[in-house]
Protein backbone atom coordinates (compact mmCIF):
# COMPACT_ATOMS: atom_id res chain seq x y z
CA UNK A 1 0.00 0.00 0.00
CA UNK A 2 1.59 3.78 -0.57
CA UNK A 3 2.45 5.20 1.28
CA UNK A 4 0.44 8.36 2.16
CA UNK A 5 2.16 11.96 2.17
CA UNK A 6 0.68 15.03 3.38
CA UNK A 7 1.78 18.45 2.19
CA UNK A 8 1.79 21.30 4.24
CA UNK A 9 -0.18 24.40 2.31
CA UNK A 10 0.86 27.37 2.37
CA UNK A 11 -1.43 29.67 4.15
CA UNK A 12 -3.07 32.71 2.75
CA UNK A 13 -1.05 35.78 3.04
CA UNK A 14 -3.42 38.22 4.60
CA UNK A 15 -4.37 40.97 2.33
CA UNK A 16 -2.23 44.46 2.65
CA UNK A 17 -3.91 47.82 3.36
CA UNK A 18 -2.64 50.78 1.36
CA UNK A 19 -1.76 53.20 3.97
CA UNK A 20 -4.23 55.69 4.38
CA UNK A 21 -3.33 58.75 2.88
CA UNK A 22 -3.57 61.72 6.15
CA UNK A 23 -5.74 64.89 4.50
CA UNK A 24 -4.58 68.05 6.05
CA UNK A 25 -8.00 69.03 8.16
CA UNK A 26 -7.86 72.83 7.91
CA UNK A 27 -11.03 73.59 10.01
CA UNK A 28 -9.55 72.36 13.00
CA UNK A 29 -6.24 75.33 12.68
CA UNK A 30 -9.72 77.38 11.25
CA UNK A 31 -11.28 76.81 14.70
CA UNK A 32 -8.83 77.55 16.81
CA UNK A 33 -8.08 80.75 15.07
CA UNK A 34 -11.55 81.75 15.53
CA UNK A 35 -11.42 81.40 19.01
CA UNK A 36 -8.64 82.73 19.75
CA UNK A 37 -9.81 85.99 18.17
CA UNK A 38 -13.11 85.74 20.43
CA UNK A 39 -10.63 85.96 23.21
CA UNK A 40 -7.58 87.42 22.62
CA UNK A 41 -9.69 90.20 20.17
CA UNK A 42 -11.17 92.30 23.84
CA UNK A 43 -7.98 91.90 25.74
CA UNK A 44 -6.31 93.50 23.02
CA UNK A 45 -8.80 96.53 22.62
CA UNK A 46 -8.41 96.86 26.63
CA UNK A 47 -4.78 97.18 26.03
CA UNK A 48 -4.99 99.74 23.69
CA UNK A 49 -7.62 101.49 25.70
CA UNK A 50 -4.75 101.55 28.42
CA UNK A 51 -1.93 102.85 26.67
CA UNK A 52 -3.87 104.77 24.13
CA UNK A 53 -4.37 108.79 24.88
CA UNK A 54 -6.17 110.87 22.22
CA UNK A 55 -4.04 113.75 21.45
CA UNK A 56 -1.18 112.36 23.68
CA UNK A 57 -0.36 109.13 22.13
CA UNK A 58 1.24 106.38 24.04
CA UNK A 59 1.47 107.01 27.66
CA UNK A 60 1.84 104.35 30.54
CA UNK A 61 0.38 106.66 33.20
CA UNK A 62 -2.27 103.78 33.66
CA UNK A 63 0.07 101.22 34.90
CA UNK A 64 2.90 102.76 36.74
CA UNK A 65 0.22 104.05 38.70
CA UNK A 66 -1.10 100.83 40.00
CA UNK A 67 1.26 100.16 42.76
CA UNK A 68 0.81 103.80 44.02
CA UNK A 69 -2.88 103.75 43.97
CA UNK A 70 -5.27 104.30 47.30
CA UNK A 71 -5.89 101.02 48.00
CA UNK A 72 -5.03 98.75 45.86
CA UNK A 73 -2.30 96.92 47.91
CA UNK A 74 -4.66 96.54 50.89
CA UNK A 75 -7.85 95.18 48.52
CA UNK A 76 -5.82 92.34 46.41
CA UNK A 77 -4.38 91.05 50.11
CA UNK A 78 -7.34 90.77 51.66
CA UNK A 79 -9.11 89.20 48.09
CA UNK A 80 -6.23 86.48 48.02
CA UNK A 81 -6.48 85.78 51.62
CA UNK A 82 -10.10 85.59 51.51
CA UNK A 83 -9.56 83.28 48.56
CA UNK A 84 -7.05 81.02 51.14
CA UNK A 85 -8.89 80.78 53.92
CA UNK A 86 -12.19 79.98 51.58
CA UNK A 87 -10.14 76.99 49.68
CA UNK A 88 -9.32 75.87 53.52
CA UNK A 89 -12.37 75.42 54.51
CA UNK A 90 -14.10 74.35 51.75
CA UNK A 91 -12.14 71.49 51.18
CA UNK A 92 -12.42 70.80 54.73
CA UNK A 93 -16.04 70.68 54.58
CA UNK A 94 -16.27 68.83 51.31
CA UNK A 95 -12.96 65.82 51.26
CA UNK A 96 -14.33 64.39 54.11
CA UNK A 97 -17.85 64.63 53.30
CA UNK A 98 -17.59 62.75 49.84
CA UNK A 99 -14.85 60.08 51.73
CA UNK A 100 -17.84 59.43 53.83
CA UNK A 101 -20.36 59.54 51.36
CA UNK A 102 -18.33 56.74 49.52
CA UNK A 103 -18.11 54.53 52.42
CA UNK A 104 -21.73 54.50 53.43
CA UNK A 105 -24.78 53.76 52.20
CA UNK A 106 -24.90 54.89 48.06
CA UNK A 107 -28.48 56.88 48.97
CA UNK A 108 -26.48 59.54 50.69
CA UNK A 109 -24.70 60.66 47.57
CA UNK A 110 -27.35 62.08 46.25
CA UNK A 111 -28.50 63.80 49.06
CA UNK A 112 -24.88 65.11 49.34
CA UNK A 113 -24.70 66.35 45.96
CA UNK A 114 -28.24 68.29 46.15
CA UNK A 115 -26.94 70.26 49.06
CA UNK A 116 -24.02 71.22 47.22
CA UNK A 117 -25.69 71.88 44.19
CA UNK A 118 -27.94 74.41 45.82
CA UNK A 119 -25.91 77.61 45.53
CA UNK A 120 -26.53 77.03 41.38
CA UNK A 121 -29.84 77.87 42.33
CA UNK A 122 -30.05 80.46 44.92
CA UNK A 123 -28.87 83.67 43.82
CA UNK A 124 -26.43 85.87 45.27
CA UNK A 125 -28.53 88.54 46.03
CA UNK A 126 -31.05 86.56 47.99
CA UNK A 127 -28.47 84.99 49.92
CA UNK A 128 -26.49 88.17 50.59
CA UNK A 129 -30.18 88.83 51.86
CA UNK A 130 -30.28 86.66 54.38
CA UNK A 131 -26.62 87.07 55.73
CA UNK A 132 -27.64 90.76 56.23
CA UNK A 133 -30.68 89.88 58.41
CA UNK A 134 -29.01 87.80 60.12
CA UNK A 135 -25.94 90.16 61.20
CA UNK A 136 -28.74 92.88 61.69
CA UNK A 137 -29.78 90.30 64.69
CA UNK A 138 -26.62 91.50 66.42
CA UNK A 139 -27.43 95.13 67.49
CA UNK A 140 -31.25 93.95 67.89
CA UNK A 141 -31.24 91.39 69.98
CA UNK A 142 -27.91 90.20 71.37
CA UNK A 143 -26.46 93.39 71.83
CA UNK A 144 -26.97 92.82 75.94
CA UNK A 145 -25.11 89.31 75.35
CA UNK A 146 -21.19 87.77 74.91
CA UNK A 147 -22.54 86.83 71.79
CA UNK A 148 -22.53 90.34 70.07
CA UNK A 149 -18.44 90.25 70.12
CA UNK A 150 -19.13 87.58 67.73
CA UNK A 151 -21.37 89.46 65.57
CA UNK A 152 -18.69 92.29 65.24
CA UNK A 153 -15.87 89.86 64.83
CA UNK A 154 -17.15 88.40 61.97
CA UNK A 155 -17.51 91.86 60.59
CA UNK A 156 -14.10 92.90 60.99
CA UNK A 157 -12.89 94.88 57.89
CA UNK A 158 -9.37 94.06 57.92
CA UNK A 159 -10.65 90.35 57.41
CA UNK A 160 -14.26 89.79 57.37
CA UNK A 161 -15.02 86.28 57.97
CA UNK A 162 -18.57 86.55 56.74
CA UNK A 163 -17.14 86.96 53.13
CA UNK A 164 -15.20 83.75 54.15
CA UNK A 165 -18.34 82.00 55.14
CA UNK A 166 -20.11 82.89 52.39
CA UNK A 167 -17.59 82.31 49.45
CA UNK A 168 -17.73 78.80 50.89
CA UNK A 169 -21.41 78.35 50.02
CA UNK A 170 -20.91 79.59 46.65
CA UNK A 171 -18.05 77.79 45.96
CA UNK A 172 -19.31 74.50 46.90
CA UNK A 173 -20.78 73.67 43.49
CA UNK A 174 -17.43 73.36 42.40
CA UNK A 175 -15.81 71.84 44.91
CA UNK A 176 -18.10 68.97 45.17
CA UNK A 177 -18.02 68.48 41.38
CA UNK A 178 -14.12 68.57 40.87
CA UNK A 179 -13.66 66.16 44.15
CA UNK A 180 -16.14 63.87 42.81
CA UNK A 181 -15.20 63.48 39.67
CA UNK A 182 -11.46 62.45 40.88
CA UNK A 183 -12.93 60.16 43.91
CA UNK A 184 -14.76 58.76 40.80
CA UNK A 185 -11.37 57.12 39.87
CA UNK A 186 -10.26 56.12 43.25
CA UNK A 187 -11.41 52.79 44.83
CA UNK A 188 -11.29 54.51 48.13
CA UNK A 189 -13.26 51.39 50.34
CA UNK A 190 -10.06 49.72 49.38
CA UNK A 191 -7.33 51.71 49.94
CA UNK A 192 -9.21 53.11 53.58
CA UNK A 193 -9.55 49.00 54.87
CA UNK A 194 -6.01 47.98 53.69
CA UNK A 195 -4.80 51.44 56.05
CA UNK A 196 -7.01 51.09 58.82
CA UNK A 197 -5.80 47.38 58.80
CA UNK A 198 -2.22 48.58 59.33
CA UNK A 199 -3.43 50.37 62.09
CA UNK A 200 -3.69 53.90 60.65
CA UNK A 201 -6.34 56.47 62.09
CA UNK A 202 -8.77 58.35 60.01
CA UNK A 203 -6.93 61.48 59.78
CA UNK A 204 -4.12 59.63 58.48
CA UNK A 205 -6.18 57.78 55.81
CA UNK A 206 -7.38 61.10 54.93
CA UNK A 207 -4.11 62.87 54.65
CA UNK A 208 -2.14 59.71 53.84
CA UNK A 209 -3.64 57.92 51.32
CA UNK A 210 -6.82 59.69 49.68
CA UNK A 211 -5.43 63.22 49.43
CA UNK A 212 -2.17 61.93 47.69
CA UNK A 213 -4.19 60.22 44.75
CA UNK A 214 -6.53 63.51 44.76
CA UNK A 215 -4.17 66.00 43.88
CA UNK A 216 -5.44 67.13 40.33
CA UNK A 217 -9.31 67.37 42.04
CA UNK A 218 -7.70 69.16 44.79
CA UNK A 219 -5.90 71.83 42.02
CA UNK A 220 -9.08 72.30 39.91
CA UNK A 221 -11.23 72.86 42.95
CA UNK A 222 -8.93 75.56 44.53
CA UNK A 223 -7.88 77.12 40.52
CA UNK A 224 -11.96 77.68 40.73
CA UNK A 225 -12.30 78.84 44.03
CA UNK A 226 -10.21 81.42 43.45
CA UNK A 227 -11.25 82.54 40.24
CA UNK A 228 -14.73 82.83 42.03
CA UNK A 229 -13.62 85.04 45.07
CA UNK A 230 -11.42 87.57 43.12
CA UNK A 231 -14.05 88.15 40.97
CA UNK A 232 -17.18 88.22 43.39
CA UNK A 233 -18.63 91.51 43.59
CA UNK A 234 -22.52 90.89 44.78
CA UNK A 235 -21.77 89.68 48.26
CA UNK A 236 -18.64 91.90 48.78
CA UNK A 237 -20.96 95.25 48.10
CA UNK A 238 -24.08 94.75 49.05
CA UNK A 239 -22.17 94.14 52.73
CA UNK A 240 -20.04 97.09 52.81
CA UNK A 241 -16.49 95.53 52.07
CA UNK A 242 -13.69 96.44 49.64
CA UNK A 243 -11.78 93.51 48.61
CA UNK A 244 -10.14 93.90 45.04
CA UNK A 245 -13.46 92.92 43.04
CA UNK A 246 -15.06 96.44 44.42
CA UNK A 247 -12.08 98.34 44.63
CA UNK A 248 -12.07 97.96 40.76
CA UNK A 249 -15.31 99.02 40.53
CA UNK A 250 -15.10 102.26 42.74
CA UNK A 251 -11.86 103.58 41.23
CA UNK A 252 -13.37 103.38 37.96
CA UNK A 253 -15.68 106.61 38.20
CA UNK A 254 -12.30 108.56 37.89
CA UNK A 255 -10.03 106.15 36.76
CA UNK A 256 -11.18 104.01 33.93
CA UNK A 257 -8.43 103.94 32.31
CA UNK A 258 -6.46 102.80 35.55
CA UNK A 259 -9.58 100.42 36.42
CA UNK A 260 -9.42 98.50 33.14
CA UNK A 261 -5.09 97.90 33.69
CA UNK A 262 -5.78 96.79 36.98
CA UNK A 263 -8.80 94.40 35.70
CA UNK A 264 -5.87 93.09 33.13
CA UNK A 265 -3.43 92.87 35.63
CA UNK A 266 -6.03 90.67 37.68
CA UNK A 267 -6.41 88.20 35.14
CA UNK A 268 -2.39 87.43 34.80
CA UNK A 269 -2.26 87.27 38.37
CA UNK A 270 -4.90 84.47 37.85
CA UNK A 271 -3.55 82.89 35.07
CA UNK A 272 -0.33 82.72 36.65
CA UNK A 273 -1.46 81.16 40.08
CA UNK A 274 -3.49 78.84 37.48
CA UNK A 275 -0.12 77.82 36.11
CA UNK A 276 1.14 77.00 39.70
CA UNK A 277 -1.79 75.03 40.67
CA UNK A 278 -1.48 73.13 37.45
CA UNK A 279 2.18 72.58 37.81
CA UNK A 280 0.98 70.90 41.54
CA UNK A 281 -1.93 69.18 40.50
CA UNK A 282 -0.23 67.34 37.53
CA UNK A 283 3.05 66.39 39.44
CA UNK A 284 4.17 62.52 40.47
CA UNK A 285 1.15 61.26 42.52
CA UNK A 286 2.65 57.49 42.65
CA UNK A 287 5.81 58.51 44.40
CA UNK A 288 4.37 60.77 46.72
CA UNK A 289 1.56 58.95 47.52
CA UNK A 290 4.11 56.00 48.25
CA UNK A 291 5.75 57.94 50.29
CA UNK A 292 3.02 59.29 52.37
CA UNK A 293 1.53 55.84 53.40
CA UNK A 294 2.89 54.75 56.55
CA UNK A 295 4.83 51.02 56.39
CA UNK A 296 1.37 49.24 57.51
CA UNK A 297 -0.59 51.11 55.32
CA UNK A 298 1.38 50.15 51.78
CA UNK A 299 2.51 46.78 52.73
CA UNK A 300 -1.79 46.33 53.09
CA UNK A 301 -1.95 48.36 50.15
CA UNK A 302 0.45 45.75 47.82
CA UNK A 303 -1.37 42.51 49.07
CA UNK A 304 -4.47 42.85 47.23
CA UNK A 305 -2.02 43.58 43.88
CA UNK A 306 -0.06 40.54 45.00
CA UNK A 307 -3.23 38.75 45.40
CA UNK A 308 -5.08 38.93 42.27
CA UNK A 309 -1.33 38.04 40.73
CA UNK A 310 -0.59 35.20 42.43
CA UNK A 311 -3.30 33.10 40.31
CA UNK A 312 -1.86 34.17 37.30
CA UNK A 313 1.15 31.39 38.26
CA UNK A 314 -0.92 28.22 38.25
CA UNK A 315 0.35 24.63 39.70
CA UNK A 316 -0.22 23.15 35.53
CA UNK A 317 2.66 25.71 35.02
CA UNK A 318 5.10 23.61 37.64
CA UNK A 319 6.79 20.39 36.78
CA UNK A 320 5.33 17.54 38.47
CA UNK A 321 8.42 16.88 40.59
CA UNK A 322 8.88 19.96 42.14
CA UNK A 323 5.40 20.14 42.93
CA UNK A 324 5.19 20.30 46.62
CA UNK A 325 2.31 17.89 48.28
CA UNK A 326 -0.28 19.71 50.14
CA UNK A 327 0.35 20.00 53.71
CA UNK A 328 -2.59 18.75 55.94
CA UNK A 329 -3.82 21.80 58.03
CA UNK A 330 -4.25 21.34 61.90
CA UNK A 331 -7.31 22.30 63.28
CA UNK A 332 -7.11 23.34 67.00
CA UNK A 333 -8.47 20.60 69.40
CA UNK A 334 -8.12 17.71 66.62
CA UNK A 335 -4.87 17.06 66.72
Amino acid sequence: MAALTTTARPEAAAPVKAPRRTRPRYWRGAVLAVAGLYFITPLLSSFVFTVHVPNQGLTFEAYSGILSADGFTESLFLSLSLAAATIALALLLVVPALVAVRLGPPRLRAVVEIVCMMPLVVPPIALVTGIATVLRWGPDHFSRTPLYQTFLAVQNESFPVVLVLAYTVLALPFVHRSLDAGLRAVDVPTLVEAARNCGASRLQVIVSVILPNLRSSLAGASFLTLALVLGEYTVASLLGFRPFAVWIVSVSGAEARMSVAVSLLSLLITWALLLILSRAGTGPSAPASAGAIPAGAAGAAAIPAAASATPAVGASALPAATTPAAAPIPVPGKE
